[in-house]
Order: structure tokens, then sequence, then C-alpha cells
């Protein structure tokens, strides 16, 4: 079973003289939406990859010389896994400044190692796609309604992964999410940022994942896994330029009841967050399910938001007495709360939402009304 996913014309986005970044975790299929692509251009194309020492040398040179004689002839170069190539940034820049016309596309996993890069040397000289685990949005094109409601417990609790999605023994979906994790995603982090204790990286990990949807102390973090508040800073946001975790923060409009100096944190993908915490019951087993929930409805948005072009802020709002609204959407000037419950629940803004907040629009999102909201 092919999954159609969201960038399936590359071609319409490819602007000469530009260059297309592809960001997003391991495994989400970036290499294969790439290669589909390319065997269906009329491009006469190159094809490389970051692990081929050979294209690090010639990528990584800055050599004019050297990377005109490599793109001759060519109307496309693609590169996958652009991030091993050390000074990738620089060369493409030389690449799309000297040699005319040229089309390029550079997919990249680990965000922080690639968007570091290519950030500056290619200001105004680039799109970026991000391509996410498997969304919903993309789901909606090959199920129907019904068959995706009846589909959402297996999701919730396996994720996103397209391999994992295409596997039918649960079993083998366990292992296979296993194996991302420590094999994918944990080993980006070690190499690329030199951190020597992946102990410390599970472990804050997994405190993580029992703390979804709720404020996240870094002081008790740096506490319970037993180092400073600095390092809990850096593997937070190391975390976050991976693709592992999402950080969202608190909003205010500088009231003095509510709170913004925490965060909460969300997973990328379900099935990696109960991966880490080796956890794959069946709902009806579980006492997580409203986290689960939450976590999955907020990354689904997050992909509708990205494949959609929805630009929007987005926060979470909870004042001192324990007031709270799951997520807040601040588009085109105003502000839109989302209460995001898997129970059947009749639930009116708080009131000190709606007398701060006069305008503001409130919404609570179940299993019932979801597809409208993420599909």
């Amino acid at each position: 079973m092919k999954i159609p996913r969201q960038y399936q014309d590359l071609g319409k986005k490819l602007v000469p003289g530009k260059v297309l970044l592809i960001y997003g975790p391991r495994q989400v299929g970036k290499t294969t939406l790439l290669k589909d692509f390319l065997a269906g251009t009329r491009l006469k194309y190159k094809l490389d990859s970051g692990d081929n020492i050979r294209t690090q040398q010639i990528l990584g040179s800055q050599d004019f010389a050297i990377l005109k004689e490599y793109a001759e002839g060519y109307g496309l170069l693609a590169i996958d896994e652009a991030q091993k190539i050390k000074g990738i940034g620089q060369g493409l820049k030389i690449l799309v400044d000297q040699v005319p016309g040229i089309r390029i596309i550079a997919t990249g996993s680990s965000s922080f190692e690639l968007a570091g890069q290519v950030g500056e040397p290619l200001t105004g000289r680039k799109l970026t796609l991000n391509l996410y685990p498997v969304s919903l949005l993309e789901l909606s094109k090959m199920h129907t309604v019904l068959e995706l409601k009846e589909k959402l417990h297996e999701w919730l609790v396996y994720g996103g992964y397209p391999e994992v999605m295409t596997t039918k023994n649960k079993h083998d979906k366990a292992r296979l999410l296993e194996e991302i994790f420590q094999s994918y995603l944990l080993k980006d982090i070690l190499e690329l940022e030199k951190v020597k204790s992946s102990k410390i990286l599970l472990d804050m990990l997994r405190l993580l994942a029992f703390q979804i949807g709720k404020e996240v102390s870094l002081s008790e973090i740096a506490q319970q896994v037993g180092v400073d508040y600095k390092t809990v800073a850096r593997y937070l946001d190391l975390f976050e330029k991976s693709f592992v975790i999402f950080n969202l923060r608190g909003f205010s409009r500088n009231l003095r009841k509510e709170i913004t100096s925490k965060s909460k944190y969300f997973f990328y993908d379900n099935g990696v967050r109960n991966a880490i915490i080796s956890n794959f019951n069946a709902l009806e087993l579980r006492n997580d399910v409203g986290m689960l929930w939450e976590n999955f409805i907020f990354m689904e948005r997050l992909k509708k938001r990205s494949y959609k072009n929805i630009f929007a802020n987005c926060y979470f709002w909870r004042t001192w007495d324990q007031k709270e609204i799951d997520l807040v959407e601040e588009r085109q000037g105003k502000l839109y709360g989302y209460e995001i419950k898997w129970s059947q629940s009749k639930l009116k803004a708080p009131r000190e939402w709606t007398d701060a907040y006069k305008d503001a629009r409130f919404e609570v999102i179940t299993k019932d009304n979801f597809l409208s909201f993420v599909g």
C-alpha cells in the first residue's frame, strides 16, 4: 500500500536559481518522495547522497571550478541526506549563484545540522518544505470518514511513520518503532552533537512522555536526572531540532493572572512516544488515553497548518488558579481557543478567558468532531 504524501508534485515547487529544502524526521519518506519525483521528471538530473564521501568532498569544497564541473550538463541536482555534508549551505549558494538556471533539491533529517548550515548562506535562495509522519490530511485521500474513525485507536498507539502504518502485525509495528527511535532519532543526537550519555537523554524523554499536556519545569527535570539546568535546556533544544518534541509556550497579553514562564512539550509521533515508555497496550488497557489524544490532535493540527499554509502563532493558556485552554491559535489578529477532550464533554470557555479576550472564539475538539479540525 502506497500512502499519497502531501508534496506529490515537487516540480511546482522547483524554481531555477533556488534550492528546495525538504526537512523532516528520519524515516518519514523524504527519500521516497524525492525518488518518486525524479522517476517522473523530464529534467536531466543527478542524484547523490550526503553519505557518499566523494559527494561530501565536492559539495563541501566551496571551490567554484569543482562545483561547476559537478553540475555541468544537468538541469537538476538532488542531494539526499544533505545534512551530512560539512559546509553544504555555502556550496549550494555558489551553485545557484554561478550556474544559471540550475534547480536543486536537498533533503535533511536533523534540522539543527542542516538548518544551521544553510540558513544564512541561502537567505533569499531557498524554499523550505517540512515533511512529517503521515497525516490525517493525507490519509483522508485514501480512506472514508468511517474508516478513519475505525483506525483511530491504532494511530493513537502506533503513530504515523509510513513503514509502521503499512506493517500489519502489531508486534512488528512495535519493533519498527523501537528501531526508529534507537537507531535513527536518538543516534542522530548522539552523533551530531557528540552527546556522551544516552541514559540522560532517555531519562529526560521518559519524563516528558509522562507529562504531555502538562507544564514542564526544567529545574525539576534537572533535579530528577541529575544534571544542571543549562544541560536540560540544551538537550531539550536538541530534541526539538531533531523532530522528537515540539515546544508550546504560554500565551499572555501581560495580564498578571496568566502564566507564561513554562512550556508544554508534545511528541511529533505518538508511536515514538510509546516506544520511549515501552507501552503499546490497546487504549482500553491504558490510563494515558487523554495524553495520547491531546498529543495526536496537537500534532495533526500542526501538520495541517504546515501543509495548508495556515499561518498562526500557537500557545497554551493558563491562569495561576488552574483555568486553562489546551491550544490557542493567533491568526490574522484573532484568537481561537481549543480544548482537546477524548471523552464527550460540554465545556464552556473559562470566564477569565472570555472576560480578557471578548472577541476570541472557543471550541472543544472530541473524537466526534476532530476530522474537520485536523483532516
